[in-house]
């Protein structure tokens, strides 16, 4: 069989897909590695929305692909960017998304860490209009929703923070307070302007330096209450640094798409853990690998998941935000939706020849359980755009 993808200038060019998948059965949670995917939601196709609409969700598909996770052995880290918090999911939709997910992992027995975060306080016309006070109430609200289903808490970056905050101090003052008042240890997330504009400058200063320096000294102030840290900003020698900084006791759980084959491998000074968007399509590769790492196998470890990073940074290329259209079309063609629409019809963020190299770099790995039906429906995207077969 043949597929014809989006060449240069206006062209065409063949394509053989792979015949069989890669064989990645299910398995047990990991001994050596705590990770977690960062997982997406399905829209509901059907309902009459715009993209100014609250998020119509398909729940029955969204819980099916957490419980394909959580057979792998993998965490659920829910109600990320990976689910569209802020760019299509509201609060509503998000406190909804925490409260399945969490009875859904307690029936499965998965683990699970969900978002908390302050995006029921929406921008105007003048930016961010509340106080430091108001921004630390909208967090108390949506951690107070997060340990009421059981699961852990992940304090995400707050674009209203970052908007009103006046330096270091108010960052301090917000997340010890939160801190303070944590029933379990919680996962803090520094997520990079790469990701999201509007967090440029978080934790007071756009000097990285400086900047790590505050988030070590929320870390100091509370060691007990932070299980770990989830760094997203795509630089891996900082990464290393800031974990060798971290108190005994805390993890360092990477976000970077771009490198987190040698992050999670590590050295003899310490390794990463890992929640990453990427392990939504990868999933059931990641597993594997990570049981290769269990046996104490870095090289077979770094053998299955290596080849995965020319993907990831092709998803995550910029505008980096935009890797959830790349990460849904991957669960569609792989047979866990029946559709490629996106909440927010986010699935026109990217353009035909970035989804078409998707498609055949995933079909290259073999992260498709049926390479017939992954053809059969790359090849009906592509006939929608004039691309004849």
């Amino acid at each position: 069989m043949t597929i014809h993808l989006p060449a240069p200038g206006g062209t065409t060019r063949a394509y053989e897909p792979r015949a069989e998948p890669l064989p990645l059965p299910p398995g047990a949670p990991f001994t050596s590695r705590v990770v977690f995917s960062a997982a997406h939601v399905v829209a509901d196709p059907y309902a009459d929305v715009t993209p100014d609409s609250p998020a119509a969700v398909d729940w029955d598909a969204t819980l099916a692909f957490r419980r394909h996770l959580w057979s792998h052995g993998l965490g659920v880290a829910e109600a990320m960017d990976t689910a569209q918090r802020g760019m299509g999911l509201d609060w509503a939709g998000a406190a909804e998304l925490i409260r399945r997910s969490a009875a859904e992992a307690r029936a499965a027995g998965g683990r699970i860490a969900c978002g908390v975060g302050t995006d029921q306080l929406s921008a105007t016309e003048i930016g961010y209009p509340y106080s430091v006070a108001e921004v630390r109430a909208a967090y108390e609200e949506q951690l107070a929703v997060c340990e009421e289903s059981g699961a852990q808490a992940i304090l995400m970056a707050s674009r209203a923070l970052c908007a009103v905050a006046k330096g270091p101090e108010d960052y301090l003052e917000v997340y010890g307070q939160l801190l303070r008042q944590s029933a379990e240890p919680v996962i803090l997330h520094w997520l990079g302007p790469m990701f999201d504009p509007a967090l440029e400058g978080y934790w007071g200063s756009t000097d990285l330096d400086a900047a790590t320096r505050t988030f070590l000294d929320v870390i100091a102030a509370h060691p007990d209450k932070v299980d770990g840290i989830k760094v997203s900003l795509l630089d891996a020698q900082r990464e290393i640094d800031l974990r060798r900084k971290l108190p005994d006791g805390v993890r360092c759980y990477t976000g970077d798409d771009f490198h987190y084959p040698e992050l999670i491998a590590g050295d003899d000074r310490g390794f990463s853990h890992a929640l990453l968007g990427i392990f939504d399509p990868l999933g059931p590769l990641a597993a594997e690998a990570v049981r290769r790492l269990d046996t104490g196998d870095v090289g077979a470890f770094r053998a299955l998941l290596d080849p995965t990073v020319e993907l990831s940074r092709h998803l995550f290329q910029t505008s980096t935000r935009y890797y959830k259209t790349g990460v849904v079309l991957l669960a569609w063609l792989a047979g866990h939706q029946s559709h490629f629409t996106m909440v927010g019809g986010l699935q026109s963020a990217r353009s035909l020849p970035h989804l078409a190299r998707a498609y055949e770099l995933a079909d290259g790995l073999g992260l498709f359980p049926d390479p017939a039906l992954a053809e059969t429906r790359m090849k009906h995207l592509l006939s929608v755009h004039g691309v004849a077969q």
